[in-house]
């Protein structure tokens, strides 16, 4: 994402830009050019990120919400978050939006709908979950794929697919803890052959949700 994206990003957080001018917008972030300015909120606006209204003259950030289609399903608006690798931990954990995955109610668990739950989607890139199952209709971790978080839910169990931090690094493993030698051992699920992450509790890691479902890449692509 450009820069200036980024910090309009910021300002949209706190303050409804629909009530300033360019030139007043890009004040806030430094930015001279107007037309910078312009072209930079039409391509949030494109992008899901921003909405705006010029009859109500309100230009906000957009956030996860439920939209009601045809009375009957409904579609979630979950942020994507970038990458994460499935494979050995390369790839750093990003904190900016990068867009909107639009996800039916009817493939996500009913209870996910209600407000507890944070959720957020993430890209793998590697094959080292492969063979991981994930919510009641088993999907498989597969390269491509889009995995749904639940942010709030940090308190694994053994054997739960978890988004961990290790070092800034990102990656998708299944969770075990091992209380006799006081260790964490991050596995992978693959039909090739990846070694064990082994986690000391004083390392530099933390869990940053479980994965609650797997969005399916259409295939033969």
């Amino acid at each position: 994402m450009h820069k200036i994206q980024e910090e309009l990003l910021k300002v949209a957080q706190s303050k409804n830009l629909g009530q300033y001018t360019l030139r007043e917008i890009g004040a806030f972030i430094g930015e001279r050019s107007p037309q910078k300015i312009k072209h930079h909120l039409l391509q949030l606006e494109k992008r899901g990120l921003l909405k705006i209204d010029k009859i109500k003259g309100v230009i906000e950030k957009k956030h996860q919400e439920w939209v009601e289609e045809k009375g009957r399903s409904r579609i979630l608006s979950v942020p994507i978050l970038g990458a994460v690798n499935a494979g050995p931990a390369q790839i750093f954990a990003e904190t900016n939006i990068e867009g909107f995955l639009k996800i039916s109610s009817s493939l996500l668990n009913r209870s996910l709908a209600k407000g507890e739950h944070q959720l957020f989607a993430l890209k793998v890139e590697g094959v080292s979950m492969n063979r991981a199952e994930v919510g009641k209709d088993k999907k498989r971790i597969e390269n491509g794929d889009y995995v749904v978080i639940d942010l709030n839910d940090r308190n694994p169990k053994n054997g739960d697919i978890v988004l961990s931090v290790i070092d800034g690094v990102a990656n998708i493993k299944e969770f075990h803890l091992d209380r006799a030698n006081r260790q964490i051992v991050l596995m992978s699920r693959s039909t090739q052959e990846f070694p064990p992450i082994y986690i000391h509790e004083n390392d530099n890691f933390f869990i940053n949700g479980k994965v609650v479902q797997v969005i399916k890449k259409p295939r033969g692509r």
